[in-house]
């Protein structure tokens, strides 16, 4: 068993077909990303991905998902700049999930805050948990 892990950009075609090929996408070729912050093992956020997203995270060795409501590939930090660089992509034990090891540059969350997890129930209430640390009109320029 290996335990040396891979450096991203992963140029060989072949090591990305391995991976690829091992995927189960459901029955719309998503499969669920969680993202996770690689050394404070912070959960950033949870995005999908189909096939094409997978490769060019891996060409690349920055984060691409899939954004399911403009049915298009959504590189992270495009338009925000909030970049995710990936660390380690790992795949869950039924094939079925993948977990993002990634540096976070700024905030994950399009509201502004480090990660989309700011939302808790306390007493009986559902309330937010942290606030924004940027103005999502300075990541948009809305």
């Amino acid at each position: 068993m290996s335990t040396t892990a891979t450096t991203f950009p992963v140029t060989n075609p072949q090591a990305r077909a391995r991976l690829l090929d091992t995927i189960r996408f459901d029955m719309r070729g998503l499969v669920p990303v969680v993202s996770q912050q690689h050394d404070t093992r912070e959960v950033l956020m949870l995005a999908w991905m189909n096939r094409e997203a997978v490769e060019e995270t891996l060409k690349t060795g920055k984060v691409c998902y899939y954004s399911r409501s403009r049915r298009e590939l959504w590189r992270k930090g495009a338009t925000s700049g909030q970049v995710q660089t990936l660390v380690d992509l790992r795949l869950d034990c039924d094939g079925d999930a993948l977990l993002a090891l990634v540096d976070q540059t700024g905030v994950a969350c399009h509201t502004g805050r480090r990660n989309c997890f700011f939302f808790g129930l306390r007493e009986g209430r559902l309330v937010k948990l942290t606030r924004p640390e940027v103005a999502p009109e300075e990541l948009y320029g809305q």
